[in-house]
């Protein structure tokens, strides 16, 4: 896939919210989740508002027969549905289902991304020590700019996000903000 000249779409991309929270560090998790769901809310809310795409790239849970619905449906019926609510996928979302820690292994992200003119990811989610740190790399050696809100990342282990945080700033670029610094604006190249 060739890279577009002129202006390139920023999407925001939402990791592994869809989530039961029944898997081990699950009480680790909650509670910085807890706090990043509002961040999150509101970052779809102003991607909506700014006709920025917004990708949901899920773990399926292990059942390879789900699709986004029955996702939703089974977080949805879990004990953190509270967690899930106000950042379920409306109508005009994308949904990516993945089965390893990157967004874009062996997913059709980078296609469906270079399809929609996009050259800008902001990266939200869970776990920044995990799924969001690969996914940054993965976004880097594909050329795409990556953003991080750091008030929108949930972690398992504080120390290791921070480290993560660190490391997708140094060593891929990435622009580390916060949620209300995030730019849904066009970006020439």
């Amino acid at each position: 896939m060739e890279r577009r000249a002129g202006p390139t779409r920023p999407a925001l991309i939402v990791v592994d919210m869809i989530n039961t929270y029944d898997h081990e560090d699950s009480e680790l998790l909650v509670p910085s989740a807890e706090r990043v769901v509002p961040v999150i809310a509101e970052l779809i809310g102003r991607a909506r508002e700014a006709d920025v795409p917004v990708v949901y790239a899920n773990d399926n849970f292990g059942r390879w027969r789900s699709h986004h619905g029955e996702l939703v449906d089974t977080a949805l019926a879990r004990p953190h549905a509270d967690l899930i609510e106000p950042i379920r996928p409306d109508d005009e979302s994308l949904f990516v289902v993945k089965a390893r820690h990157s967004v874009f292994y062996e997913t059709p992200l980078a296609y469906l991304l270079w399809s929609l003119g996009v050259g800008h990811v902001v990266l939200t989610g869970q776990v920044t020590e995990q799924c969001v740190l690969y996914s940054a790399l993965d976004a880097h050696i594909r050329h795409l700019e990556v953003t991080v809100p750091r008030d929108a990342v949930a972690s398992i282990h504080p120390h290791l996000a921070s480290a993560a945080l660190e490391m997708m700033e140094r060593n891929m670029g990435a622009r580390i903000t916060a949620a209300k610094e995030t730019d849904f604006t066009p970006t020439g190249h």
